[in-house]
């Protein structure tokens, strides 16, 4: 590839590879053999609830709009038939040293997460139902480790964040993209300010210990002067994070099929409403930890800055979810498009027999590497070498010379961080979007590029 500078905004990379180089599996592996060996004691447990009461413009994630005929409690069923699967799978490895799931033996639980779509979606009674399965089925102890929950204003009623607060959730975190009405139109998302504000007050009323903002920069209409509405007025409740997301129009979403596109004239502006947000974040007391994550310097340290997992060993539940082991990632099909999200939905419900892999990518020694790069290097600390070292038993200019070349000709690459630690510059945290695709292997840009979208 070009020295050349690319187009600052090509993929969100939170997670390598993409599920969109995930296949099926033929061979359909036992979750005993996959988690035979594999160190356990650790995990980071993810609980994945595929519905939203409305789907914004921009969202390709994996959710339906509403869930009727009790389909909640039909998904809820299927998540705990999951989880008792893949916990008898950890057991059946011979780490348990016996007592109730989460009591004794060497299968541990580090972290825990709800995401989707909206977790809030659920009623309170749902969500108490919800947290069991995570305690009383995989065994995690939610009000002893970080647990971050997802949620949307209309969602986040003071039963269901009572019931949150209730059973240990440390961080909260609202999607609201932006305080502009009109801005929140343009983006295909009807909310009100004044909805929005009573939400925020909910959230502090429940005191759960971290509040994460979620804003989006790129909108059409949006100024220096209405992005700067939206910063201040997230300002005023103090979060303890701020996401800062820049728009991305993508295929089947409800922007897509307007027909947006990418241009250098927007490319500009995003670029522009990144540095005017990350530096006045920065003046009010705030520190990047990535491209998109900023922590008041005063918060308290979730478990993993910006979801990074360079090491491997996360079970996921839910048919949007990831699991990690070494050697494979696997979850379950794939799909933007709301009729094929259904489908695969109601397939996840009707399923008896959660005890093998269905679709996943293997992971080899080279994806290792570049893995755990990209997901280090996209942090704003860097990585250290000797990190790197100690796990692969190489340096990273041996490994990826060529990229590495690459984004020091750029100027992407931080000359002042030290002979031991490699780090972005701030233009290179900049171009986060552009620098995590080039690390990707063939092989895995082969898979993407040959995947149907649907």
């Amino acid at each position: 590839m070009s020295t050349r500078t690319p187009r600052p905004y090509q993929s969100y990379v939170y997670a390598y590879p993409h599920k969109t180089a995930y296949r099926e599996l033929k061979s359909r592996p036992a979750l005993r053999d996959l988690w035979a060996g594999e160190p356990k004691n650790a995990l980071s447990l993810y609980l994945h609830i595929p519905f939203c009461e409305v789907r914004c413009g921009f969202c390709n994630l994996f959710t339906r709009i509403g869930a009727p005929d009790e389909l909640t409690g039909r998904y809820l069923d299927a998540l705990d038939r999951q989880a008792t699967a893949v916990r008898d799978a950890l057991d059946e490895t011979g780490d348990k040293a016996g007592g109730e799931a989460g009591e004794g033996g060497g299968t541990r639980f580090a972290a825990a997460a709800f995401g989707g779509g909206t977790p809030t979606f659920l009623t309170a009674g749902e969500l108490e139902r919800l947290c069991d399965i995570a305690e009383k089925r995989m065994g995690a102890d939610l009000r002893a480790v970080p647990l971050s929950v997802e949620a949307s204003p209309a969602t986040a009623t003071a039963d269901r964040l009572a019931v949150l607060a209730d059973r240990g959730t440390t961080r909260l975190s609202l999607g609201i993209q932006s305080f502009v009405d009109a801005e929140a139109r343009a983006a295909v998302r009807p909310q009100r300010r004044a909805d929005v504000e009573a939400a925020l007050g909910r959230i502090r009323d429940a005191r759960i210990p971290v509040l994460n903002i979620d804003l989006i920069y790129g909108i059409e209409g949006q100024t220096s002067d209405t992005w700067r509405v939206s910063l201040d007025a997230a300002l005023a409740w103090r979060p303890e994070e701020l996401y800062l997301y820049p728009l991305y129009v993508r295929p089947l979403t409800g922007l897509g099929r307007i027909g947006a596109e990418a241009d250098a004239a927007w490319d500009a502006q995003r670029l522009r409403l990144y540095r005017e947000g990350r530096d006045h974040l920065v003046e009010h007391g705030y520190e990047q930890v990535s491209m998109r994550m900023f922590r008041r310097k005063d918060a308290p340290k979730q478990a993993a800055d910006d979801y990074a997992c360079q090491t491997d060993g996360m079970i996921g539940l839910g048919c949007g979810a990831r699991s990690y082991t070494s050697a494979l990632h696997y979850s379950f099909d794939y799909a933007v498009d709301m009729r094929e999200i259904r489908s695969i939905i109601d397939d996840y419900t009707a399923t008896e027999d959660f005890s093998r892999a269905e679709v996943g990518r293997y992971v080899d020694a080279d994806e290792a590497r570049r893995r755990h790069l990209l997901q280090s290097l996209l942090q704003a600390d860097g990585m250290p070498l000797a990190e790197y070292a100690d796990r692969f038993g190489a340096a990273p200019a041996d490994d990826f010379a060529a990229e590495l070349d690459r984004f020091a000709a750029r100027g992407w690459l931080d000359d002042t961080a030290g002979p031991g630690l490699l780090r972005l510059s701030p233009e290179g945290l900049a171009h986060s979007d552009a620098l995590g695709p080039e690390l990707f292997s063939d092989s895995v840009r082969a898979a993407m590029a040959a995947y149907e979208l649907k």
